[in-house]
């Protein structure tokens, strides 16, 4: 993954003018629409044994938790629609996703005053940092399904996060665990050069101005 992320920052940008539409002002700056949904990421495709998959919460809460699918599977389940906006310069509209949203998920916690940051903790070797107050949108999910179907392997079953208003390496696949934290703490792509908070529409892509992200990018890899 290093050596990815050297590649992504010393690329430029080819000069190309993105297409109007009517729905542009949807559209992130930098940004394509795409109707595909690209597969990115890094290492294999984790398999699990779902009767010994857990998900630990732990950190900033009163007790420690261990959850099991079935045990999250029976919160209430929510519905969401919303666009979704990767780093690579891909975004695709009215996706459609359903789970727990993050802000019921806390009911279940005895969560600290002191928690202002989570990191969240995923197969394989990767985590990834949020502040805890964009967790509480609406639309953020521990999402079990997109498109009205379980999801599939390589976009993160059994479980992932779906956080639409920051860019999607925000939406960390095959979470296991849940941090609750005082202080913020950067992630695997935010200590590689990435944006802390990674927000589409003032585009923070990269910590540093003098990086940026190639606009066919995406294009290289698998599609749904």
């Amino acid at each position: 993954m290093h050596d990815k992320a050297d590649r992504l920052k010393a690329a430029k940008v080819p000069d190309r003018q993105q297409t109007e539409s009517s729905e542009q002002h949807r559209l992130p700056p930098g940004q394509t629409l795409t109707s595909k949904f690209p597969i990115l990421h890094e290492g294999p495709v984790p398999e699990y044994d779902l009767n010994r998959w857990t998900l630990r919460v732990f950190g900033e809460v009163e007790e420690e938790r261990i959850f099991s699918l079935d045990e999250l599977q029976s919160l209430p389940q929510s519905k969401s629609e919303s666009d979704i906006h990767c780093v690579t310069r891909w975004s695709k509209f009215d996706t459609r996703w359903e789970g727990v949203k993050f802000k019921d998920f806390m009911k279940e916690l005895g969560l600290l005053p002191e928690a202002k940051y989570v990191m969240i903790h995923a197969d394989t070797n990767y985590e990834t940092n949020l502040r805890l107050e964009d967790l509480l949108h609406e639309d953020v999910l521990l999402a079990f399904r997109y498109d009205d179907k379980p999801l599939t392997p390589k976009h993160g079953y059994p479980l992932r996060l779906v956080v639409p208003h920051l860019y999607f390496w925000k939406s960390a696949k095959w979470v296991r665990g849940i941090e609750f934290m005082k202080e913020d703490r950067k992630g695997f792509w935010e200590s590689h050069g990435f944006h802390n908070t990674a927000d589409p529409f003032k585009e923070q892509r990269f910590s540093s101005d003098e990086y940026e992200m190639p606009e066919g990018e995406w294009e290289y890899n698998e599609y749904d």
